[in-house]
């Protein structure tokens, strides 16, 4: 298994709705919005990398994101 989280930039209309969506995937661990930089912070669990790195695809393909950052973390 590998953890990873996913650094998310959206437009402040649209962060609701991309947070309600993120929390409905089975990898996502936890999600919630955050000040600063990033304006919601995803924690998720993928069987490998090649799965996060699909997960992080279709997270930053949502609807109102600018920008994603994904920072895995392995064994």
């Amino acid at each position: 298994m590998i953890n990873g989280l996913i650094l998310i930039k959206a437009t402040a209309a649209t962060s609701p709705s991309i947070l309600k969506e993120v929390k409905g995937m089975k990898e996502v661990k936890d999600a919630y919005m955050v000040f600063g930089r990033f304006d919601i912070v995803v924690f998720l669990e993928a069987e490998d990398f090649l799965r996060l790195n699909d997960l992080a695809k279709k997270i930053s393909s949502i609807k109102g994101i600018k920008s994603t950052e994904t920072l895995p973390q392995g064994d």
